[in-house]
Order: structure tokens, then C-alpha cells, then sequence
């Protein structure tokens, strides 16, 4: 079971408090502003900020 848009609309990055969409693997919701990427793990989004992996421009 993927990500529901209803959760993908309300979900925010927990640092900035931006706007996050889904990557184009469908594996983790990107953030441009703090350019962090939150991994997904068993359809749950992972959203610590300590667990976010940095995004090479």
C-alpha cells in the first residue's frame, strides 16, 4: 500500500515547515528548501529530522 494523497497533502517537513512531495522512486518525500530527503519504510514515512539524508543538488 503506497502513500495516500490525503497524507501526502497535510505532511510537512519538520524543519522548515515546507511543502514535501514524493520522489520519483515512490521511496522518500523530498524537501527543497532544506534540501533533505525523509525515506519511507514500510509505506511510513520516516520524518526526523536526525533520520533525513542530505540531497546532492
Amino acid at each position: 500500500m503506497a502513500i495516500s494523497q490525503e497524507l501526502l497533502d497535510i505532511l510537512a517537513c519538520p524543519k522548515c515547515k515546507g511543502d514535501i512531495y514524493l520522489n520519483d522512486a515512490k521511496d522518500g518525500l523530498i524537501c527543497d528548501n532544506c534540501q533533505l530527503l525523509y525515506e519511507i519504510k514500510d509505506d511510513i514515512p520516516i520524518m526526523l529530522i536526525d533520520e533525513a539524508k542530505p540531497i546532492e543538488p
